[in-house]
This record gives C-alpha cells, sequence and structure tokens, in this order.
C-alpha cells in the first residue's frame, strides 16, 4: 500500500527536464535522488551541485542529489519518475523491472510514442512492468528552465489510480506550480506525443517566412489533428482542449524555447535534419514522434495531413515549400 504522502522519489535521467522537474520535487521537500547513466555527468553534477551543462546557475538544495547506480537509486524510494527520451522508454523500463514489485509507483514525464510501433508509453509500461500497477503521467505547457527557475507553471497529473494522481498533484504544487488531476492517462499522453509534431510545423512555416496567419492555421489544423485521433483512439476530448493538449501544442509552436519549433525552424531555413539536431544539441523528441505517430493514425484509421508532412520532409527528403504547397492544393471541404 502507498503511503498517504510522498515523501521521497527517484528521478531518472538528467537532462534538462528531468533535473527541472527533480529541482521542482525537491523544493517541496522531497528526497531527491536523480539518476543518470553517465558516471561523469552525474559527478560533474554532484561536484558543482547544479546541472551546469543543461540547466547552469541553478544551484541544487541538499535534498536533492545524483548517482549513477541504478540498483541503488530504485531503491531509494516508491515512487519512480522517469524522464527519459521516448526511444529508450522501454530499454529503462527493462532495466527496471528486475528491481521494482507491487509496492512501487511508476510515472513519467517522457512525452513521445514508441519508435516501432506506435504504442502508446502506458502501453509499453503495462507489457514491462506487469508487477507495478499503480502509474501515471504528467504533462502540460511547461519548459524545462522556467520550471528550474520557479517560474509560474500549470501541468497535469493522469494516473490510473485516483490516489496515485492525488499524491503525485501534492508532490508537485506550490505557491509557484499548479498541477490538475485527470484520469485520461492516454488523452495526456497523446496531446505530449503529437504537439511536438506540429511545433517542427509551425517552425518550418516560420522558418520559411510565411508569417503569423500561417502558423495560426497549422496550431489550429493540428489541434483538430490531435482531437481526431484521440476521440478515435478513446483519449477524452476536454483532456486535449486543456492544459496537456492545446495548452502545450500552443506553448511548443510559438516559443523558441522549444527544441522542437526550433528544429522546424532551421528545416524551412535550409538546413538538413543531423545538422539541425546536431546545433541543438539536445533530444528532438517530434523528430522521433513523427516516425511513430503515423503507424498510430494508420491503425486508427485516420487522415493527418500536417503531420504527415512533417515526416516526409524528415525523412523522404520533401522539400518544406513543396510540402505547405501540397497541404494548400488539397480538396476544399468544410471545416468540421
Amino acid at each position: 500500500m502507498m503511503r498517504q504522502r510522498i515523501q521521497s522519489i527517484a528521478v531518472y535521467g538528467a537532462g534538462s527536464w528531468g533535473t527541472a522537474l527533480a529541482l521542482q520535487l525537491a523544493r517541496n521537500g522531497l528526497d531527491v535522488l536523480l539518476w543518470d547513466i553517465s558516471p561523469e555527468h552525474v559527478d560533474n553534477i554532484n561536484r558543482q551541485h547544479e546541472n551546469a551543462h543543461y540547466l547552469p546557475g541553478i544551484p541544487f538544495p541538499d535534498n536533492l542529489r545524483c548517482s549513477s547506480d541504478l540498483q541503488a537509486v530504485a531503491a531509494f524510494s516508491d515512487y519512480h519518475l522517469v524522464v527519459v527520451p521516448s526511444h529508450v522508454f522501454r530499454g529503462m523500463l527493462k532495466n527496471l523491472a528486475p528491481l521494482l514489485t507491487e509496492k512501487d509507483a511508476v510515472i513519467w514525464a517522457t512525452k513521445g510514442l514508441e519508435l516501432d510501433t506506435g504504442k502508446l508509453l502506458h502501453q509499453v509500461l503495462e507489457e514491462e512492468l506487469p508487477q507495478c500497477p499503480a502509474y501515471g503521467v504528467v504533462s502540460g505547457p511547461t519548459f524545462a528552465a522556467e520550471v528550474a527557475r520557479g517560474l509560474p507553471t500549470a501541468m497535469t497529473v493522469a494516473a490510473n489510480e485516483p490516489a496515485l494522481a492525488q499524491r503525485v498533484v501534492e508532490a508537485f504544487s506550490a505557491a509557484n506550480y499548479r498541477a490538475y488531476i485527470s484520469a485520461d492517462v492516454m488523452g495526456v499522453e497523446l496531446g505530449g506525443a503529437l504537439k511536438n509534431v506540429l511545433a517542427i510545423a509551425a517552425g518550418i512555416s516560420d522558418g520559411l517566412g510565411f508569417g503569423a496567419n500561417a502558423r495560426v492555421a497549422i496550431v489550429t489544423r493540428g489541434l483538430a489533428e490531435i482531437m481526431r485521433l484521440g476521440v478515435k483512439i478513446g483519449a477524452q476530448p476536454e483532456t486535449l482542449m486543456g492544459l496537456a493538449g492545446v495548452g502545450d501544442l500552443i506553448l511548443t509552436c510559438t516559443d523558441d524555447q522549444s527544441r522542437n519549433r526550433r528544429l522546424g525552424l532551421a528545416l524551412g531555413q535550409g538546413k538538413g535534419l543531423d545538422e539541425a539536431i546536431a546545433d541543438i544539441g539536445q533530444a528532438v523528441e517530434g523528430a522521433k514522434s513523427a516516425l511513430s505517430i503515423g503507424k498510430l493514425a494508420e491503425y486508427a484509421g485516420v487522415e493527418m495531413p500536417i503531420c504527415q508532412q512533417v515526416y516526409r520532409i524528415l525523412y523522404e527528403q520533401l522539400p518544406p515549400r513543396q510540402a505547405v504547397d501540397e497541404l494548400l492544393s488539397r480538396d476544399l471541404k468544410a471545416e468540421f
């Protein structure tokens, strides 16, 4: 049985997002142990008492430490927050599987789908950690640097058990941080995955110099794609119209803190995919999600023309301007 309040938590992934969430939880009084696969990265964090590589100048409180010993980190708490890129999510769970039992609750802040299968991450977790019945996801319009600096933020916590959602919301919530409870794990996951691909589209449009009208059209029609797919596979429409859906979509499509938007800007300005990702220097989830969303959309029988064109730009060398021309030349039809 889970404790009434979360006292400690293990966080997996010492990138910018994992570190920012660890900072928020530690500032709220939880004992936090942050894991990363790189001993060198861990040593630098512990020596400098900050994540100088991703979030320089933001000191760690004394109750936030870092380790590369996975077994020790897994034994640290009954609560586990996974914040690794989506393409290594299953591998992370496989490594945790022999270390966790039914008393452990697993939450993730990873945004994306499984690359090869198009599966939602809760489906991956159910396959790899069947011994952990309680799970949830945190998502919403949040940039890591702003969370790390303690700026006002709101997000959604969805879990398959209401008690777990309540405890996670309490763990994150503070004067600067508003967390909302949801039971729609699928909807929260879907919003977080699809908005990254659409942010690439918005960035491409701006990189081509197409202006505010085109950007808003992409956001609006992109939301229609999210809603079509979400409703078809069983997500709740109100979730997709909330923080984890339209909120996150607007954020990532309109602010250059978004790595996905910056990737699109570079592509629209003529850079190649590999060069653009190398310049950004961190994982760009939308580039991976563009591969897997097509599988999910095909399975569901849902048309997603903007996401499809992003995929073709990324992986079929379709020129961005031609992609836009093809979107604009589609058959005329009613908006709804």
